[in-house]
């Protein structure tokens, strides 16, 4: 996938590490040479609630938020929140998901079902060109942290474009407290095997 223009949507719950996850991807595009600026909504993210963050690499990058419809890669942290954010990404686009699910209050109190995963990524495929589903948790914990999760998803991602691997796990390692350096990186070589690199 080209990434001289891309925009990438990250999406997911409270505590999974998405927005230092889009803070990660915005410097990768900056270190690749590209403008790249980033959104962020955190809601109730301390609560376990909605986190979004828009990301946009390009030569120069105008409007922070991507528009409905226009996202390339949906990087979503949880199966729910992959599909209910799946009308963001344009028709044809990738969906990075990890099928980790997290019961929402709304289910807990019985108000709602939590959808099949075979349905709920059937969703996702019927708009998607590509679906990549990572079960980042497990991984997160052989690498030794289920806080590293979110360098798992990352690191799915740059199996997907068009960048040297090198580049993401030097911002990471940029990004991380340098106690946890080894255990991200370990982290980053698992998820890129379980992409498939």
């Amino acid at each position: 996938m080209t990434i001289e223009r891309l925009n990438m949507l990250f999406v997911g719950v409270g505590g999974q590490g998405v927005l230092t996850a889009s803070d990660i991807a915005a410097q990768v595009g900056l270190d690749l040479g590209l403008d790249a600026k980033k959104s962020e909504v955190h809601g109730f993210a301390q609560r376990g609630g909605v986190v979004e963050s828009h990301v946009r690499w390009a030569p120069v990058v105008g409007a922070p938020i991507c528009e409905k419809g226009t996202v390339d890669v949906l990087v979503a942290f949880e199966l729910l929140e992959a599909a209910r954010w799946i009308d963001w990404l344009r028709v044809g686009g990738t969906v990075v998901v990890n099928t980790q699910q997290i019961t929402p209050m709304s289910v807990s109190v019985g108000d709602a079902v939590y959808p099949e995963k075979e349905a709920l990524l059937a969703a996702l495929r019927k708009r998607a060109g590509r679906v990549v589903a990572v079960d980042a948790l497990p991984i997160a914990e052989q690498a030794g942290s289920t806080r590293t999760m979110n360098t798992v998803i990352l690191a799915a991602l740059s199996t997907l474009l068009e960048t040297p691997p090198e580049v993401w796990e030097r911002a990471i390692l940029r990004r991380v407290p340098a106690k946890y350096g080894e255990v991200n990186r370990v982290a980053f070589r698992l998820g890129r095997e379980a992409a498939g690199a």
